[in-house]
């Protein structure tokens, strides 16, 4: 009576067994062992037939594969792009960054009219002062342009020699590279490979020559100068913030447009000053180390006397 009843709960259990699927992740197998082998009752690891996939994509034109597989592959770069650290994306933007200053630099490179090497080249010894010469522009600096005019190496044209009427704070105002441009050749040094060139008037040249030579021990000395000192000059140069005056001085002293006696706000220095005008100034600082002369128009406060302003006349 009790073999019938256990063989009958055993019976239930094995069709409920049957009917139970387990999940995927788990490998189940359940047997009922006999006395030789054991008998696999259910396992999920049988070989099925796996169901088959769609043949969609190869049906697909091969050109739009290939776009939607490019595709794919820009948007991984752009997300691992998104996700890398920020030392490699600034070394990555310096890398990049570099590249282009290079590939502008080849882009700006100017054809020479001889090659560096050229035996043709004038030696810097045969090169005669004074004398004006075309050159081309190979280069542009802050502080001036590199000139080839067919010598051993480039001269320099500085922004202080290329006008005396207007100021030219960059020489790509007046030039671009590969320009061909008449100057002249103020000074050479052979044996230190470098040249000196103008773009001067022959006149103003040849007055800074002369006092290069002649009247450069008369001036005067910084240090015989004291704030408050009046001093009578001529406006050589004007330019943005203000002009530079001869005074016959060492150095010449810098004016600044807010301190002319005409001053009214918007005004510019080219309406207050111009080349060639005789002022009269006073020192307001004496810079010994760095050479630098400041000067004002407004008379100082401190002077005895009687003071006079100048008033503007309608």
């Amino acid at each position: 009576m009790m073999n019938q009843v256990f063989l009958t709960i055993g019976l239930l259990l094995l069709s409920c067994v049957k009917s139970f699927t387990f999940p995927r992740q788990f490998s189940t197998r359940i047997c009922l062992k006999a006395k030789d082998e054991p008998t696999i009752l259910y396992s999920d690891e049988d070989d099925s037939t796996s169901i088959p996939k769609s043949n969609r994509w190869k049906n697909i034109n091969p050109a739009v594969k290939e776009r939607i597989i490019k595709e794919g592959q820009q948007r991984a770069i752009n997300n691992k792009k998104k996700r890398e650290p920020a030392q490699d994306k600034k070394r990555r933007m310096m890398m990049y960054y570099k590249k282009a200053q290079l590939e502008s630099k080849r882009q700006s490179r100017i054809e020479r009219p001889l090659p560096v090497n050229s035996e043709e080249r004038t030696d810097l010894k045969d090169i005669r002062l004074g004398e004006y010469y075309n050159g081309t522009v190979i280069s542009l600096t802050n502080f001036g342009a590199y000139v080839d005019i067919g010598s051993q190496c480039d001269g320099l044209l500085h922004v202080s020699q290329i006008s005396r009427d207007q100021f030219i704070e960059h020489p790509r105002q007046m030039f671009s590279p590969g320009d061909t441009i008449n100057v002249r050749v103020v000074r050479v040094a052979p044996d230190e490979k470098k040249m000196q060139l103008s773009m001067l008037p022959e006149e103003v040249w040849m007055e800074e020559m002369e006092e290069s030579e002649d009247e450069l021990n008369e001036r005067i000395p910084l240090e015989d100068l004291a704030p408050d000192d009046e001093l009578w000059g001529e406006i050589k140069r004007v330019t943005t913030f203000g002009a530079y005056v001869e005074l016959g001085v060492v150095v010449k002293g810098w004016l600044h447009f807010m301190d002319h006696p005409l001053f009214e706000y918007g005004k510019t220095s080219r309406d207050l000053m111009k080349v060639g005008d005789r002022i009269r100034c006073w020192v307001s600082n004496v810079n010994i180390e760095d050479q630098r002369l400041k000067l004002t128009c407004n008379r100082p406060k401190d002077l005895p006397g009687p003071r006079r302003e100048l008033k503007k006349i309608l």
